[in-house]
């Protein structure tokens, strides 16, 4: 193919992940409140009561829930269009290591999410109720509610990504295992300082509980890139 024909064939491909995503947002819309409820859920029996502080506030949340939902569902067809525009253009080794590090990161990241909405949020929210018990009434806003709920899973589902990228190095040959091993004390105070970034909140309890998987996924890639080079 011709530089052009490979600009057209990118186009088409940017053009209907788009419209995916673009219909997932439309569709997600639609159970906008069905899917605000559902992220109230780890809060919602502790007494926490949410309140729209701005004409149009909870409106415009729901958009910005049925973004990130949106975003969430029509990846699978992002990733899609992104792999069909590079595998041409691969050799069969390529190829068939490909497979497992798309399919890899995809499930790594909806458990980094799935960890995010059963552990890390309820854990920091759990303390932030406990906290103010007694001394002030939990009346949050509904849009820095969700902001700090999404951004938490998203950012979770991103460090989550640690194996791959500790696989892809290796194959290449930029790092090996015994290289990942050595630095293990580095591993553990970078995690905790990627933890205390990656969270919106302050509390060291969220910190740590997403310090520990990142160490532990840390060394578990390692661990693959060894089995690997054997």
């Amino acid at each position: 193919m011709s530089i052009y024909d490979h600009l057209e064939e990118l186009r088409s491909r940017l053009f209907v992940s788009v419209l995916a995503v673009g219909g997932a947002m439309v569709g997600c819309f639609a159970f906008s409140k069905e899917l605000i409820m559902f992220l109230e859920k780890p809060v919602s029996a502790q007494g926490v009561r949410f309140l729209q502080l701005a004409p149009g506030e909870f409106f415009f949340t729901s958009l910005k829930v049925s973004g990130y939902c949106g975003l969430l569902v029509g990846s699978p067809i992002i990733l899609y269009e992104i792999i069909a525009f590079i595998l041409p253009g691969l050799t069969k080794d390529e190829r068939r290591f490909l497979g497992p590090i798309v399919l890899g990161s995809s499930i790594l990241f909806y458990i980094g999410i799935a960890f995010s909405y059963y552990v890390l949020t309820p854990a920091a929210l759990t303390f932030f109720v406990s906290y103010a018990e007694g001394v002030v009434e939990s009346l949050w806003s509904i849009d820095q509610y969700f902001e700090f709920v999404l951004v938490l899973m998203f950012s979770t589902g991103l460090s989550f990504q640690v194996p791959v990228i500790q696989l892809l190095l290796g194959q290449v040959g930029f790092v090996s295992s015994g290289q990942m091993f050595s630095i293990w004390r580095y591993v553990v105070v970078g995690s905790v300082i990627a933890a205390a970034i990656l969270t919106p909140s302050t509390d060291p309890l969220t910190q740590m509980l997403l310090a520990g998987p990142l160490m532990g996924l840390y060394l578990g890639g390692a661990w693959t890139v060894k089995l690997l080079g054997r």
